[in-house]
């Protein structure tokens, strides 16, 4: 099936309808092209694995998953509908500088009908993400997808997050297909010291250009009562990839370390990516709908059903060459602020208004 691209002045991105996937997404600023969001080298290649899902298939740049993981409740592939099959274009429309394309999924998740709107504003280095359901029965887990390259390694900020876990399943546990880092389960208040399968610690904020491991680790929001947010300073890149949330939507960030970690096909040892996936949602659909451990730390795991549910995600990027990551984001009147250790800051232009639950979603 073919892309959908779509652009404002200064940012462009495109859609693949065949599973609803951002299959490009580029921002020009600083007279740089900025490329925030990764692809699958082996997209549209012949050689692929036998019942390998559409999603994997074609995995990139970011896309919704509905139920987050293991579809173990209502049957569908790994991640669910939304990131694995045909979404039609309902609406391309500019208004007042903003672009504004909206997709539905042909599949109904759990009954609901599911519709995808994405905006790009004029000169703002972000795409602007809203997804809702309307009908349905039942509860759905949710989570956003975004993967960017981190070719050289980098370091990793956040908003004030409560403890990091991992789940009680290693990641890769057949050391003749794979290797990972952390220890499983395990849990840590503090992201530098997270421990390792060997005994020792590591610092979940800096992703290594050289250390082989398959990793995921959960991070729980902090009662902060601010925008959610993580920040990557990627080495190579020489840019500070953003992805910003709304805490009260999605409680949670699951981190997907794919830093070549995988030896089979079609990773192959050569990933080397960082997932940030801020969600809704514990790891599978049953699993979010049970007693599981996120709500016994009075975490909210999925979404009821049955009138309208929606809720927004933003990702973008501002150049950067210093190699640390930002200290603090701030959502300004108009403006994003990254402010660094050394007292330095950068601004973009930011609709601050966007993440507001209940916000008009072109004010």
């Amino acid at each position: 099936m073919s892309e959908h691209g779509f652009q404002a002045e200064g940012i462009s991105a495109a859609l693949d309808l065949a599973v609803g996937h951002i299959a490009d997404f580029a921002i020009t600023s600083g007279g740089r092209t900025l490329k925030p969001l990764h692809r699958a080298p082996w997209i549209d290649h012949d050689d692929l694995p036998e019942g390998l899902p559409e999603g994997v298939a074609r995995l990139s740049g970011d896309f919704l998953c509905a139920p987050f993981s293991r579809s173990d409740v209502e049957a569908a592939p790994l991640h669910g509908w939304p990131a694995n099959s045909a979404w039609d274009l309902l609406a391309d429309e500019t208004i007042s500088g903003r672009r504004r394309v909206s997709f539905r999924l042909r599949h109904k998740v759990m009954g609901a009908t599911v519709d995808k709107t994405l905006i790009l504003r004029d000169d703002h280095p972000f795409l602007y993400q809203e997804h809702s359901f309307t009908g349905g029965a039942g509860s759905i887990s949710v989570a956003h997808h975004p993967i960017t390259e981190m070719a050289a390694g980098g370091r990793l900020a956040f908003s004030p997050k409560r403890l990091a876990a991992t789940p009680p399943d290693v990641t890769e546990p057949d050391p003749a297909r794979g290797a990972h880092l952390l220890a499983y389960p395990a849990r840590s208040a503090n992201l530098t010291r997270f421990p390792t399968a060997d005994g020792s610690q590591t610092d979940l904020t800096c992703y290594s250009a050289t250390r082989r491991h398959e990793d995921f680790v959960t991070l729980v929001e902090a009662d902060h009562g601010g925008m959610g947010w993580t920040a990557v300073a990627r080495t190579a890149e020489a840019d500070v990839v953003l992805v910003l949330k709304n805490p009260a939507e999605l409680p949670v960030t699951m981190l997907w370390i794919s830093n070549g970690g995988r030896y089979y096909a079609p990773w192959n040892g050569r990933h080397g990516v960082l997932g940030i996936e801020d969600g809704r949602s514990a790891i599978g659909h049953a699993a979010s709908l049970g007693d599981n451990w996120l709500k016994q730390e009075g975490i909210e795991t999925a979404f009821a059903l049955g009138s309208h549910v929606a809720f927004r995600q933003i990702v973008g990027a501002m150049p950067w060459d210093g190699g640390e990551a930002p200290l603090q984001v701030e959502a300004l009147p108009g403006r994003l602020r990254l402010t660094f250790a050394d007292g330095s800051r950068r601004e973009a232009p930011f609709d601050e208004t966007f993440l507001r639950i209940g916000q008009p979603i072109l004010k």
